[in-house]
């Protein structure tokens, strides 16, 4: 892959001599690599704790179906309302770097509380929730970045390349926890304070070469609003977007798209099953996945500035489904966790950033990241109760049923999301004109 980089402030597309091929193959400004490097060692972080988690809760501690989804769902969703909060501040104080280091400095912290929590559920459960609050934090004042460093036609590339770039540390992460694991034992002590190191890292790097983007200095062409910039944005404010139709589409159909995902630890403790895979190989179930996004988040991101970024996204959801009846389906072995691994990291890279992209052009660069922390915050909220739902289910009907029915629901939300989303009338659905 040809990456073309520039300044934070002056992406390369508006060089001089830029013509349509070079932008075409321009990729992301400087801050944009910043934030994915940022991004790249967390993910180290998270994903070295992500790949012992369920074995450690489920198999250590052996926690029931319905327990592990609703501390799986504390993991993702029951901070959520907390991401509208960190980019409701980040808007209304114009620090959504500050902001956004707040989260990270709370995830890296949070490392060392599972040390303390020892076998105690509350207490772990207590130390996601700090964790989650970080991520809930960090992700709206990022994206809005990420949106505010980079021009319409590039968004869909510029989050592809950031996914990416977060994707090679989902990869390292699984086989930094499987390296340590292998070197000191089944010891999850050892991985959590590694953990904790690395994320302190991704910190420095943040306060050190990430910049802030004032609005109107954002590289999408906003200028300055004069007066209205100078005023504070105020809760009504920030609400008010729900009662603007593109926004609130966008809203409802992350919160629906958000039903319809179990989460990781399900998906791979069902392969573990099927497989009977030894306890010391589990970690690497998530590299598998993580290796499919590596390779397919950026080539995804230009696929969506071409076509579209909603048929890329419903796409993902489709391959989402597929893994799911892969799950329950008559295939085995090896080619079982090929396919589904693979489809799981595109059902990822077609739509971790493509939505938030999709996203960006109907916001206001004013109030882009709340506008962003809602629709995060109802996919969060959305697979909160998903979580809970599935584990139950798991524990009625079996895990096969389980995932037969997530299966069904997803079909579904596709055909809801797509009655909110499509129509030639509506930003959401239409290419960025070039």
């Amino acid at each position: 892959m040809l990456v073309y980089l520039s300044t934070v402030s002056r992406p390369v597309a508006d060089q001089p001599g830029s013509g349509p091929r070079r932008r075409r193959f321009a990729m992301v400004s400087g801050n944009v690599v910043a934030l994915g490097t940022v991004s790249l060692i967390t993910d180290v972080s998270a994903e070295m704790v992500a790949a012992v988690l369920p074995l450690y809760l489920v198999l250590g501690l052996h926690l029931s179906p319905v327990a592990f989804g609703v501390l799986d769902g504390v993991h993702t969703g029951a901070t959520a309302l907390l991401r509208v909060v960190g980019g409701f501040a980040a808007d209304r104080f114009r620090r959504r770097k500050l902001i956004a280091s707040v989260g990270y400095a709370l995830s890296a912290v949070a490392k060392l509380g599972l040390l303390l929590a020892g076998r105690s559920i509350p207490a772990i459960g207590a130390v996601i929730a700090v964790d989650r609050i970080g991520k809930g934090v960090r992700s709206a004042p990022r994206d809005a970045l990420i949106t505010l460093s980079t021009p319409p036609e590039a968004l869909g590339r510029a989050f592809g390349v950031h996914r990416a770039m977060d994707s090679v540390g989902a990869f390292l992460g699984p086989l930094a926890a499987f390296a340590v694991l292998l070197v000191v034992g089944q010891s999850y002590d050892a991985v959590f304070v590694t953990s904790f190191c690395v994320a302190t890292l991704a910190v420095v790097v943040l306060v050190l070469f990430v910049r802030e983007q004032p609005d109107g200095e954002a590289a999408n062409g906003e200028a300055a609003d004069g007066e209205t910039n100078d005023l504070k944005v105020s809760v009504r404010e920030a609400f008010g977007l729900l009662r603007v139709g593109p926004a609130r589409r966008l809203v409802l159909a992350a919160a629906m798209l958000g039903l319809a995902t179990i989460g990781d630890g399900f998906v791979y403790l069902l392969l573990q099953r099927r497989m009977d895979l030894g306890l010391r190989w589990f970690p690497l179930l998530a590299v598998g996945t993580s290796l499919a996004y590596l390779l397919l988040a950026a080539p995804l991101g230009v696929l969506a500035d071409r076509i579209g970024r909603l048929p890329v996204v419903i796409g993902g959801y489709t391959a989402l489904g597929a893994t799911y009846l892969l799950l329950a389906g008559p295939v085995d072995g090896w080619p079982l966790i090929a396919l589904a691994l693979t489809l799981y990291g595109a059902f990822y890279a077609a739509t971790d950033g493509v939505l938030i992209a999709l996203a960006g052009p109907v916001l206001p660069a004013r109030l882009r990241t709340t506008g962003i922390a809602l629709v995060q915050t109802g996919q969060a909220l959305a697979y909160l109760v998903s979580s809970v739902l599935f584990g139950l289910a798991w524990q009625a009907w079996g895990p096969e049923n389980a995932i037969r029915a997530a299966a069904v629901a997803v079909a579904g939300v596709l055909v809801g999301t797509l009655l909110l989303l499509v129509s030639p009338s509506r930003p959401t659905t239409r290419k960025v004109p070039r």
